[in-house]
């Protein structure tokens, strides 16, 4: 008989809080197995761009668990039309060999997040997005986190801790926007999200900060010159059980990784981008505390389309 997980979260806890799993028996499947990160590591054909590892963040937490993090629907095709911008005014021998948004604006690319135990993830990267590029277009006068629960909680087209599309979600941005995170707190860690608020929780005015517009970016290039330009983009990707494992490098699903199973759809912000031992990389901002990975923050193969993660990237520009 499979042993019972009891998941111990005080609801509308703080989002950089950690759920606290009690687990009470061996035969739960772990959500990153020490066999299946051996299994990685010490494989004749692994090239070591990135090295796997069970962190913080995930000990303790069952396979079943870390799937509810992937909420994520990765859609060719929704019922919203997205346009896609190009940036062909910048010339591609602009793009610097590395960039990161926190270097160019170290005041204005907001901390890392924690969506606890709510697929919230394409409202989280969204919203984080969004909050950045309101400070650099700005210069500061708008330095706001805004709300992901705004979007969990009230964007009708999307399913909340069940998941979300991209294109839906910065459609809302722009329709409708977001409230502040102090004014609608996070509060769907448990997984079960609050009603949609009116009213804010504290004594702030319940204004709305929206996108002037909504876009798709589908090429590297556009994707650089976007995020080097306006700040960091959303963008949605594949995850196989092996990016739960990845503690640092550069992340990429080898062909040899037939037993490496598809998990789900996640949704993150890239910031940046370099190479790393010969591997071109994106410069990731995740969701998931700063207890996983290099401090909250990954790096994936660029150029290639690893993971799908070039095929869907959405940004807007701050309505300031």
């Amino acid at each position: 008989m499979r042993a019972v997980l009891l998941l111990a979260l005080v609801a509308g806890a703080a989002a950089a809080r950690q759920p606290v799993l009690l687990r009470t028996g061996d035969d739960v499947e772990q959500a990153v197995p020490r066999e299946f990160v051996q299994k990685i590591n010490n494989h004749p054909e692994h090239k070591a761009s990135f090295e796997a590892g069970e962190s913080d963040f995930f000990k303790g937490m069952s396979a079943a668990d870390a799937k509810k993090l992937l909420g994520t629907h990765l859609a060719a095709e929704t019922d919203v039309s997205i346009p896609v911008k190009t940036y062909d005014h910048i010339p591609n021998d602009a793009i610097p060999a590395t960039f990161d948004a926190r270097d160019k604006w170290p005041k204005f690319i907001h901390p890392i997040r924690n969506q606890l135990m709510c697929g919230s993830c394409w409202a989280f990267a969204a919203s984080e997005a969004l909050s950045d590029r309101f400070a650099i277009a700005s210069n500061g006068t708008v330095n706001v986190v805004l709300s992901p629960e705004d979007m969990v909680s009230c964007d009708n087209t999307d399913m909340g801790c069940q998941g979300g599309y991209l294109q839906h979600a910065w459609q809302y941005l722009q329709n409708t926007g977001i409230v502040t995170d102090t004014c609608f707190p996070y509060g769907a860690g448990t997984g079960v999200p609050p009603k949609c608020a009116s009213t804010c929780a504290d004594s702030e005015p319940f204004k709305k900060y929206k996108s002037k517009d909504a876009f798709q970016l589908s090429t590297v290039a556009d994707i650089q010159k976007a995020i080097m330009t306006d700040g960091p983009v959303e963008a949605g990707f594949t995850v196989y059980k092996s990016f739960m494992a990845y503690t640092k490098g550069v992340y990429q699903h080898h062909w040899w990784m037939f037993w490496d199973a598809v998990e789900g759809g996640h949704a993150i912000k890239i910031v940046g981008w370099g190479s790393e031992k010969g591997h071109d990389y994106w410069l990731v901002a995740n969701s998931w505390s700063t207890t996983w990975g290099e401090d909250g923050f990954f790096k994936i193969k660029r150029g290639t389309n690893e993971c799908q993660i070039e095929s869907q990237v959405f940004a807007g520009h701050a309505d300031i």
